[in-house]
């Protein structure tokens, strides 16, 4: 049952309850039913084997008159299943007068069947009767003193018990069959609608994320309410943490800024001095990697914040003139494919940056054409979000696989004629790292260098 949801669990354990307790509670009321069934059958047994005991110590009777029939006309009727044996064992030869539905055949006795006697002085079981029939019956040894001893037996066909706990069976199934489905139903819906209040806590925490909302609104049950409410806390928390960041990045920025301008300028007033220009050059070493640092503490605080989603389409777009402006000495051909639903998990100003460093770049190394495409990928896994492509060709001269490896790193310039720092690409693959996305080098199809951007999409 690993990775099924709650809703799942539950249903399945309750349905295993439901299943395991009307089950045991079918097997005890047919037990409880077939007892009380066989009770019943035993009492007109025994009602029957009174009356013949009565009859055999009538002593104005003479020994060969005929028994009634104990208000039974089965006992008159061959092979009825319903029989009575009066058995006189005092004799050498012992006597046995039966019922007339036994016609020349005689009963088994319990005694031969390891039956005990119970408190009441009779013995009771099943045994085998004429034609295979199955019989339950009741014997009882009876001392008449000097009118003899008799073992007096009667017995009626078990049918009538196992056809009647059989009926029982069948009603008994159909109707826990019956609660069983309406139990089901019951416990689908007390699920279905008892977590729904979770459900919507779920769906309101992925609007949060997607940047749909920014708090859980609306009414929850008491159950749920404190975790409605330490949620809304947290994510008030989390703001407070990131614009506590930004205003630190911010005060450090201004600190170290301020004294390498004063370095600086101090260096430049002795131009001819070697000292000085070392200082210069290590200031302008120090002012990148402040820079660098610094902007990757920025957006580290900024990725953080929750709810934070950017239409990649308009920006694309918008970059997309800027180049063309930028560019227009050139005549480069910037031609741009977005998906219209596309959307960024992230601040708009680095998707800018990224997206803005590598067109830039493929703009100062393109023949005449630079090709943007932006795809939104579904999900491979259900807990992963979609991914968001953006592809960048140009028709360049391209790069080997050494130079790609070379200009991803900070500073590294494979043509110093082309203007920039240097910096480009790496902050592109610092950026996209810190948002979980990757940066991938290759082959254009028209001739030059591809720039394959994955960040998270929404």
């Amino acid at each position: 049952m690993r990775g099924s949801s709650l809703a799942t669990r539950l249903f399945l354990s309750a349905t295993a309850w439901v299943v395991v307790i009307l089950v045991i509670t079918g097997f005890v009321l047919s037990s409880v039913y077939r007892d009380a069934t066989e009770r019943a059958f035993d009492r007109r047994l025994n009602l029957y084997l009174r009356t013949l005991i009565a009859e055999v110590a009538t002593p104005d009777e003479p020994p060969d008159h005929p028994f009634q029939s104990l208000g039974e006309p089965l006992f008159e009727l061959p092979l009825s299943g319903w029989y009575w044996q009066v058995v006189r064992t005092d004799g050498d030869k012992p006597e046995a007068r039966v019922s007339r539905s036994l016609w020349d055949k005689k009963l088994p006795k319990l005694e031969e069947h390891g039956a005990e006697l119970t408190a009441a002085g009779i013995r009771l079981g099943y045994v085998d009767g004429p034609e295979g029939q199955n019989l339950r019956m009741v014997e009882r040894p009876v001392d008449l003193g000097a009118d003899g001893k008799f073992l007096i037996g009667v017995a009626g066909d078990a049918a009538e018990i196992f056809d009647e706990t059989r009926s029982f069976d069948y009603y008994l199934g159909g109707t826990f069959a019956a609660l069983g489905i309406v139990l089901l139903l019951t416990t689908i819906f007390q699920v279905r609608f008892g977590l729904a209040p979770l459900k919507r806590i779920s769906e309101s925490i992925a609007d949060i994320r997607s940047g749909r909302a920014e708090r859980l609104e609306g009414e929850f049950p008491v159950e749920i309410a404190p975790l409605a409410r330490e949620t809304n806390a947290l994510i008030d928390a989390n703001r407070e943490i990131v614009e506590r960041a930004r205003t630190h990045v911010g005060n450090l920025a201004h600190a170290i800024k301020t004294p390498l301008s004063v370095i600086v300028n101090e260096a430049a007033a002795h131009p001819v001095d070697a000292f000085a220009s070392k200082v210069l050059e290590q200031a302008d070493v120090m002012r990148d990697q402040v820079a660098h640092h610094l902007e990757r503490a920025r957006i580290a605080a900024r990725v953080t914040v929750v709810g934070t989603v950017t239409e990649v389409a308009p920006a694309i777009e918008a970059l997309r003139r800027t180049m063309e402006k930028i560019h227009r000495d050139r005549a480069i051909a910037i031609e741009l494919k977005a998906d219209s639903n596309a959307k960024f998990r992230g601040e708009r100003q680095d998707l800018e940056e990224m997206a803005g460093n590598l067109v830039d770049n493929a703009c100062k190394w393109a023949a005449s054409q630079v090709l943007i495409e932006v795809l939104l990928e579904p999900a491979k896994e259900p807990s992963a979000g979609p991914r968001l492509r953006i592809i960048v060709d140009d028709d360049g001269r391209g790069l080997s696989a050494d130079e790609r490896a070379q200009v991803s790193r900070r500073g590294q310039r494979l043509d110093e004629s082309k203007p920039g720092s240097g910096l480009g690409l790496s902050i592109v693959v610092d950026l996209a790292a810190l948002y979980g996305g990757s940066l991938a080098l290759g082959d254009a199809p028209i001739g030059g260098l591809r720039a394959e951007l994955v960040l998270p999409g929404v």
